[in-house]
């Protein structure tokens, strides 16, 4: 399938990308089981984490109705019609509208079985780039999560510690994955170390891939223009040769013309 038709394919199916749409799915997931380890787990360091994780995800969501919604083609169809009240309730922090969740994943679910499984392995493969950023992005969103609680697990209860809150290990976390590292927090136990070097790498392959990411959409315009005013002298070229041929087959049908009235006469 080439890739006019995979554009095709996804706009009729109603699809922005689908490892955008994937990426959205699994952070749904994500915070439908945030909203269950609230309930089911009493811990301040867990309420602390997920309050945090909570709004980022709100931030993400949010964004996300607003883009859907401006680039809609008729505004109340997808607010009314294709459950665009349900992704703004979803995107709110409240506690009480986060089930709203469950309509955004089912909707996705939805698009993607329409879109098909062949149709989905083709457009990633397509979009590698972007797949490959959307891929690890997630994979920061879990880490900064889980790495945080992990990193409280492993660390807090140690003599000597200085990762003892959910606020140390989510600084930790984040001053890590961003390469910065300021050293003023830092695990002392060799599977807090192991988990930070695990960090650490997730934290490069994002910034690189990032880096990457930005540097092909700011160049492949530049490109396009390129190709494009290279193959112009291309066109000119080709349609001199034409009109030249042209002018030739003109000169023999002349010559066979007046060879034919030179006979009659």
């Amino acid at each position: 399938m080439s890739d006019a038709a995979i554009d095709a394919a996804e706009e009729e199916a109603g699809l922005r990308n689908p490892g955008y749409e994937i990426f959205i799915a699994a952070l749904s997931v994500l915070s439908i089981l945030n909203l269950v380890l609230l309930y089911l787990v009493q811990d301040d360091d867990l309420d602390f984490v997920l309050l945090v994780m909570n709004l980022i995800l709100t931030v993400i969501f949010l964004i996300d109705f607003l883009v859907r919604f401006r680039a809609a083609p008729s505004k109340g169809g997808y607010f009314w019609h294709a459950y665009g009240w349900a992704d703004l309730l979803a995107s709110l922090p409240f506690t009480q509208v986060k089930i709203f969740r469950l309509f955004r994943l089912v909707k996705v679910y939805r698009l993607l079985k329409d879109y098909g499984a062949k149709n989905i392995a083709r457009s990633l493969v397509k979009d590698r780039a972007g797949s490959a950023l959307l891929s690890l992005l997630l994979i920061g969103i879990l880490m900064l999560e889980f790495g945080s609680l992990g990193l409280l697990t492993l660390e807090a209860n140690v003599p000597g510690a200085n990762i003892t809150t959910a606020s140390d290990a989510l600084w930790y976390i984040i001053v890590t994955m961003s390469t910065v590292g300021y050293g003023d927090e830092y695990p002392i136990t060799n599977p807090g170390r192991v988990l930070g070097t695990i960090i650490i790498i997730i934290g490069v392959g994002i910034f690189g891939t990032l880096t990457g990411y930005l540097a092909n959409f700011f160049l492949t315009p530049a490109k396009r223009k390129v190709e494009s005013d290279r193959a112009v002298p291309d066109v000119t070229m080709r349609l001199q040769e034409l009109r030249e041929l042209t002018a030739k087959q003109q000169a023999a049908i002349n010559e066979l013309e007046a060879l034919v009235e030179g006979k009659q006469q």
